[in-house]
């Protein structure tokens, strides 16, 4: 018996007609709709058309319950959403493309609220927010309590239906067409169907936009509705695409549980039951989150969805349970009416009965690798949404960034498109063999891969399915080109590419658990495994993550990254601090005192009480000193407060090399733990007056991200990284524009969708800037007095920030009047070190 290859191409009549369009989307959820509505607007004269698989309205998008994640709150930044999302991506995530997500994502959702969106609102008519896993801030946005999603699409389709774009429903895209030079020249299709347009066609366009969503339907129980068998991906890598990190399937936690025997896609209960106030127990009632995470029940997914399948395994149950009856009847028929129907269609009343939940697949963090403009390896080829790899969600999604993500690179995708103008292309034959997976190996494939592909995996178990698949590509009858057997060869393709780099990745990392690998391993698995589609089958590479070019050891460089830093910069700030110490000479004292074979173990050791910052970087240090001939032993992790005496870390290695890089250890350590342990002590001053503590742009060359770390460590929150990131209106600018209004117009007309902030001197100058559409205002050395008037006349229209003349006597005081922040200078240019020495245990 000869396996026959992975097909290069999918087995299909010749095109029986053809149309034009200028751009192509594949796809209607969220990021297809969204980048077609975008497309029309800046090209209108432009033919747009859009490919469905299904009906309009129908794909994953509308079954997302949760909401969307963005900075609405005052008390939120930017920051602060990167760092969460880092920190879920277990260190894989593309820093810039989650700051380009988490930075453009507010405008991105405004100009959704514009089309037609409609959120749920509070009492004072502002979009109401709550928290989700991962997240530790209130800023998801939702909309009819739990069906976000339905409404997003609601809207998306009204503006499209009402637009001059055109759609084709019913529509299975199969292969992209190619020019000579090898461009994306549109697709082949099957409309499934009746009429003008019936059976295969072709569609010829400039551009192609994948946004194909999912492919949780190559598991047997999954959350994604049934068209989502992975056709985008199966595409792009018939058409030479690369494609990343499929190994890294999300498995919701809390899908409810309908029996053993059931398959296909079953119910999700949102993670904002969780964000509310819902909790996990087994059959017992007992909790078993609390312990496990520091955010217990509203941890990530991934950890989540480890901590149920343990505790199946200890109890030997089939599922566990999530208990919400203390939400009681009004609360869940209000806030989570979708998800009390289907309960109680199934027989199961959250009111007075737990919920039982099982984790089932639900989202793919890998697809095909894309830019930050969302271009494939094809050129003239896009993709976005859960069909592409962005960079965004790297090992693990967080909550709710999905449908953030689908906004954001849909309207970068539109822009690119808009800006290039591909020329259009002419579609030459492709003659690479064809082929055809039998239907009939549907269930078979999906069975296999919840059996030894899902949440718990091991080198045995993905053998076992990669040899069924294997044979799966053997049929002994003759398959016929038809909807099944194209899906059957799109969900083969998947499942082949997702077992051979789950295979491969042999550690765990975020929703990737391997059994027989069960620790992360930084030195050998911080990169991607990046997936072609050859004549000879799968080829795989390994990529190391961009930020293991940096010189750094790879744990301190995914710390750097998790905590929001760049760490390229901050090897930088590295090397510019042992050159000046070291000069050419080195550590001359060291080298004539202490033999050149002496090793030693020293602590780092706080001398006085504090927050410490700054270990990741201190750590930089001893490895660029003494390489891997020091090892670095962290015992408190940064943002911890410390007392006199605690030891901070333990590093061991040659005398010489702890000796030498103590001092620029030390300086960069004391420092930034001084800013965080100065900052908290301003936090501490206001604390329950609802104001928080700011910085400004008033630090050191080339320490500035570090410094604004650290206040983030310290409890505070910072200002604009730089001078582009918003615009702040002040007293100098007012006098060269003629007055604040001007001023403000000025800036709004020349750079509109920019956060504007004006700073003012004077009581009368409120209003002319609120009339203007101020969102922000700084209070420049106002008194107390003055201040609460401003508050009082303001009345929540703009958030305020006093500034100027602070002290951490009056900072309550001032924080009492209501203002939002307090902005405080000298966390960054003025903040006394902490007291931190590194003392030589000695033989």
């Amino acid at each position: 018996m000869t396996i026959p290859a992975i097909p290069q191409r999918l087995t299909a009549p010749s095109p029986g007609w053809t149309v034009e369009a200028d751009v192509v989307v594949v796809g209607s959820g969220v990021a297809g709709l969204t980048l077609a509505l975008r497309y029309a607007a800046l090209d209108p004269a432009a033919r747009v058309l859009v490919v469905t698989k299904d009906v309009l309205s129908s794909g994953s998008t509308r079954w997302a319950q949760g909401g969307i994640a963005a900075v609405l709150d005052p008390g939120d930044t930017p920051e602060e959403h990167l760092s969460d999302t880092l920190l879920a991506g277990v260190g894989l995530c593309d820093t810039e493309a989650v700051r380009a997500m988490v930075t453009e994502g507010p405008d991105a959702l405004r100009r959704l609220i514009a089309t037609g969106a409609r959120f749920d609102t509070d009492s004072a008519g502002g979009l109401q927010l709550t928290r989700e896993g991962g997240h530790r801030r209130d800023r998801i946005v939702h909309a009819g309590g739990d069906a976000t999603g339905a409404e997003v699409q609601r809207a998306l389709v009204q503006a499209v239906r009402e637009s001059a774009i055109e759609v084709i429903e019913h529509a299975l895209v199969l292969d992209l067409l190619k020019d000579a030079e090898g461009r994306a020249a549109g697709v082949t299709l099957h409309v499934m169907g009746e009429g003008e347009r019936d059976g295969v066609g072709a569609v010829r366009a400039r551009a192609v936009v994948l946004a194909t969503g999912g492919m949780g339907q190559v598991y047997a129980v999954t959350t994604n509705p049934v068209v989502s068998t992975g056709d985008g991906v199966a595409l792009a890598l018939r058409a030479g695409a690369v494609v990343r990190d499929l190994e890294f399937v999300q498995f919701h936690p809390t899908v409810l549980w309908l029996g053993e025997e059931a398959t296909g896609q079953q119910p999700l209960i949102s993670e904002a039951v969780r964000g509310e106030g819902a909790v996990l127990v087994d059959a017992d009632g007992t909790r078993f989150m609390q312990g496990v995470h520091e955010l217990a029940d509203l941890a990530p997914r991934d950890v989540v969805a480890k901590a149920i399948m343990r505790r199946m395994r200890e109890t030997g149950a089939s599922h566990m349970y999530l208990d919400a009856r203390h939400f009681g009847e009004h609360k869940w028929r209000t806030r989570f009416p979708t998800i009390h129907a289907v309960c109680l269609e199934h027989g199961i009343d959250p009111v007075t009965q737990p919920i039982p939940v099982a984790p089932a697949a639900h989202y793919a963090s890998g697809g095909v690798r894309v830019d930050l403009r969302g271009r494939t390896d094809v050129p003239g080829l896009y993709a976005c949404g859960e069909v592409a790899c962005t960079g965004v969600h790297g090992a693990n999604r967080l909550a709710s960034n999905s449908l953030l993500e689908g906004l954001v690179f849909a309207e970068r995708i539109a822009a690119d498109i808009h800006a290039v103008r591909p020329a259009p292309g002419t579609p030459v034959p492709d003659e690479r063999p064809s082929g055809l997976a039998d239907p009939r190996t549907r269930p078979r494939i999906q069975a296999h891969m919840s059996r030894g592909a899902g949440v718990l995996r091991g080198e045995e178990s993905l053998t076992e399915v990669a040899r069924a698949l294997l044979g799966a590509r053997w049929t002994p009858v003759a398959v016929e080109p038809c909807t099944e057997s194209w899906e059957a060869t799109n969900l083969l393709t998947v499942a082949s590419a997702l077992v051979a780099a789950a295979r491969n990745r042999e550690e765990t990392r975020g929703s990737h658990w391997r059994e027989d690998f069960p620790d992360r391993n930084d030195a050998w698995w911080l990169g991607h495994l990046d997936l072609t589609l050859t004549s000879e089958g799968m080829t795989m590479t390994y990529v190391p993550h961009e930020r293991r070019a940096t010189g750094l050891p790879p744990r301190v460089a995914a710390d750097l990254a998790e905590a929001g830093l760049d760490p390229a910069e901050a090897e930088a700030v590295v090397t510019a601090a042992l050159r000046e110490d070291l000069q050419e000479a080195g550590d001359v004292t060291s080298a004539a005192t202490i033999p050149a074979g002496r090793t030693d173990t020293a602590d780092v050791v706080a001398r006085a009480d504090g927050v410490v910052c700054g270990l990741a970087l201190a750590e930089a240090v001893f490895f660029r000193v003494g390489g891997d001939d020091v090892v670095v032993e962290r015992r408190v992790k940064d943002g911890e407060r410390v007392s006199r005496g605690d030891v901070l870390m333990t590093v061991t290695g040659p005398t010489r090399d702890l000796l030498t890089a103590e001092r620029t250890a030390l300086n960069l350590l004391t420092h930034l733990s001084g800013i965080a342990t100065f900052t908290g002590r301003w936090v501490e001053a206001v604390a329950g007056t609802g104001a928080r503590i700011r910085d400004s742009r008033k630090t050191l060359p080339g320490l500035r991200a570090l410094a604004k770390y650290a206040v983030r460590c310290g409890g505070g929150v910072n200002h604009r990284m730089s001078l582009s990131d918003a615009a702040l209106i002040k007293d100098n600018h007012v006098v060269a524009a003629g007055g604040v209004a001007e001023a403000f117009r000025a800036v709004r007309d020349a750079y509109p969708g920019l956060p504007i902030e004006v700073e003012v001197d004077r009581i009368d100058q409120i209003e002319p800037v609120l009339a203007e559409g101020a969102e922000e205002i700084l209070l420049d050395n106002f008194s107390v007095e003055d201040l609460a008037r401003a508050v009082r006349l303001v009345g929540g229209r703009a958030r305020l920030e006093s500034s100027g003349g602070l002290t951490l006597e009056s900072a309550r005081e001032v924080a009492a009047t209501g203002v939002d922040y307090l902005a405080v200078g000298a966390l960054t240019h003025s903040a006394p070190a902490l007291d931190i020495a590194m003392d030589l245990r000695g033989n």
